[in-house]
């Protein structure tokens, strides 16, 4: 079942309201974006050329301290690129530990994998996962075809495990809508084995991401006092947000400073009775008791505490 956050037009047709009033709690996405940049007219007008896509990628090279064996590909998120792995790797059986984010067991299944309990032949690791928030050690992380998924790393630059992008046969993906708080914008990452890259390169074929977000990605990839900033913030957000959730009686088991998993009683009747306050939350049809919660935007905390 391919469940995710977002999904506020279902949550507005059950428990009515505007768009404006919801405040989406539901996803892990950084309610602070990196602020707009000015853009030239040729990133909306003009088809995006090799010199912004080189430009990008040696700024991604810096900002993840990529190994210098490894290749780098930009796609329209993580997503694309999650859905197209499958396709260029030799096809048999792939591990894949959960629970966690389920596109990728979808994408395989879709692509004629077969699912197995073991990394004997290709394995997809989450680091961190996604919802509890669990670390790979590199020694766990073995196969002879690896995809690590660090969508969510960036929060914890040192846990990164970038350097396993120069060994044969790896793949890390990373996400820019999540830390820079841009899911909208759609821009992800593949770094590792040139072969593989140079492949999904061949599936994903020219432009495969729009000027704005090549002038954009390239722009907060250049940042790195704003990141700094930025994971200091969230880590005071994180914990401001467990103070209130267990005060109302949940209790924290897992998470990063972007998204935190809680386990209640009834994460349903959790979610219902915070929707009526229109605040979004994310339930889990394999666990009826947890609730995952995002950080509300600066001006939505007091909505948040009022609704529990």
């Amino acid at each position: 079942m391919r469940d995710h956050g977002g999904g506020i037009d279902a949550a507005i047709a059950r428990f009515g309201g505007k768009r404006c009033d919801w405040s989406d709690l539901s996803t892990g996405i950084n309610p602070v974006p990196y602020p707009m940049p000015g853009l030239p007219d040729d990133a909306w007008t003009a088809l995006p050329d090799k010199a912004a896509f080189a430009n990008l990628a040696a700024r991604a090279r810096t900002f993840w301290n990529v190994p210098a064996e490894a290749d780098i590909i930009a796609a329209t998120g993580a997503s694309a690129i999650i859905a197209a792995i499958p396709h260029v790797l030799p096809k048999s059986g792939v591990f894949i530990p959960g629970p966690t984010y389920n596109e990728h067991g979808a994408a395989f299944v879709a692509a004629g994998w077969q699912m197995d309990d073991s990394p004997d032949h290709a394995m997809v690791a989450v680091h961190p996962n996604n919802p509890d928030g669990y670390l790979w050690e590199e020694e766990k992380v073995t196969a002879p075809y690896l995809v690590i998924d660090e969508s969510f790393c960036d929060i914890m630059p040192d846990a990164s495990l970038i350097h396993m992008a120069a060994r044969p046969n790896t793949l890390i993906l990373k996400s820019f809508g999540k830390f820079w708080g841009m899911a909208g914008l759609r821009l992800g990452f593949a770094i590792g084995d040139p072969v593989l890259v140079a492949r999904l390169r061949d599936l994903l074929g020219p432009w495969q991401v729009s000027g704005p977000a090549l002038a954009i990605g390239a722009e907060g990839l250049a940042d790195p006092q704003w990141a700094d900033d930025t994971r200091a913030r969230l880590g005071r957000d994180s914990e401001r947000l467990d103070r209130i959730v267990t005060r109302a009686g949940a209790e924290l088991i897992g998470g990063t400073s972007l998204f935190r998993l809680y386990q209640v009683e009834n994460a349903s009747h959790w979610q219902d009775k915070l929707a009526q306050n229109q605040v979004w939350s994310r339930v889990f049809p394999y666990n009826p008791k947890w609730l995952r919660l995002g950080l509300p935007a600066p001006d939505r905390w007091a909505q948040l505490e009022e609704a529990l």
